[in-house]
């Protein structure tokens, strides 16, 4: 799916203008058309036969798990899954005249719930695969020993991170570098390593022992409930920061300039880049919110301070581009452009006489 996604953005590219208008809209619905087809192509090959036991095996994986904040909502996502792959079959169980404008109509009337399984069917397949029993966790003194270390380690700036993931249990896992004199340790953390409350629950010679060793990684969350990466919304028309600067570097009159920068600082649907630019800080501020992490809460107040600055900043901007507009003014003549070509000589015209060639003096030795 991501491979037909990709041809489909591709082909959907080439019938909009540099602003992101589509000019060729049946290009566009054959494009769509296509992309349809194909992922009914792909899912009756590759994902049909087998829709059925995959979740079965993820449900009693699912009933397996301990009570988590997730689980009811990976729950809902197999019921969901399980639903659009009945609407799957109904539909493929009557197919449509091959190449008919009611196939176009079934196959467009299918893609949401195959754009589901691609967005969603990562969660059914972890849960399938949940087979590995990790080793038991440090406990008592020894687990108490290690975390004293790390925490030593954290505060001389000398435990490095290298990934984290979530536990089926919900729990954050990470692991880290533990760097003690010349010795560096791979060891693993249960809980945030930038609060004072996160445990070592392991050491291992290499990271891959770690990760034979260690609860598996479950699919991380999503910052927004709704948002489909196969079913982005089209895309707002927008003017890209170069062609605004070379539409100024074109320009002869005031009103010209300001008008490019009062397109800068446009709100709403045909929003400029600047308010692009503050709506892309805002955005990186919810999801290092979302990431419930000392750390993550502390990027998060610096994003939404740039932010602000980013809001102020448009909105003087907007205010020199009206300015700008009413001095009614236009670059002065001795501007002159320089000559592109130099006119040639007449054809009778005596070429100038070289300049005398000097003599070197002579050196004696």
């Amino acid at each position: 799916m991501s491979v037909i996604d990709t041809e489909a953005e591709t082909a959907l590219d080439l019938t909009r203008d540099r602003s992101g208008r589509t000019v060729h809209p049946s290009a566009a619905v054959a494009a769509r058309a296509h992309r349809d087809q194909a992922a009914v192509e792909a899912y009756t090959t590759y994902l049909a036969p087998y829709a059925d036991v995959l979740l079965d095996a993820a449900h009693r994986a699912l009933d397996e798990l301990p009570p988590a904040s997730h689980t009811a909502g990976w729950q809902a996502v197999l019921d969901s899954l399980a639903a659009s792959a009945s609407e799957v079959r109904r539909a493929l169980d009557l197919p449509a005249a091959p190449g008919s404008a009611a196939e176009r109509a079934q196959h467009k009337a299918l893609w949401p719930h195959l754009s589901a399984w691609a967005d969603h069917s990562l969660i059914a397949t972890n849960l399938a695969d949940q087979h590995q029993q990790p080793q038991p966790p440090l406990a008592g003194e020894e687990q108490q020993r290690w975390t004293e270390r790390a925490q030593a380690a954290r505060r001389r700036g000398e435990l490095d991170l290298i990934e984290s993931w979530y536990a089926a249990d919900g729990q954050p896992i990470t692991l880290a570098y533990l760097v003690e004199d010349e010795d560096t340790t791979v060891i693993a953390l249960r809980g945030d390593p930038d609060a004072p409350g996160f445990q070592v629950i392991g050491h291992y010679a290499h990271e891959y022992e770690a990760g034979q060793a260690l609860p598996a990684a479950v699919p991380p969350g999503v910052l927004r409930a709704d948002v489909s990466r196969f079913n982005r919304p089209e895309p707002a028309p927008e003017v890209s920061p170069q062609d605004l600067i070379r539409e100024v570097v074109e320009a002869q009159a005031a009103g010209d300039v300001s008008n490019a920068l009062l397109t800068v600082t446009q709100r709403g649907y045909n929003a400029g880049p600047m308010i692009r630019l503050k709506e892309l800080v805002d955005t990186a501020g919810q999801f290092a919110t979302a990431l419930e992490t000392v750390q993550g809460r502390q990027v998060a107040a610096r994003l939404a301070a740039l932010g602000r600055q980013l809001d102020f900043l448009a909105h003087e901007v907007h205010e020199a581009a009206e300015d700008l507009g009413a001095t009614v003014a236009v670059l002065p003549p001795h501007r002159v452009p320089r000559p592109r070509a130099r006119p040639r000589p007449a054809v009778d015209t005596t070429p100038p006489t070289p300049p005398p060639r000097t003599t070197a003096p002579a050196r004696h030795h």
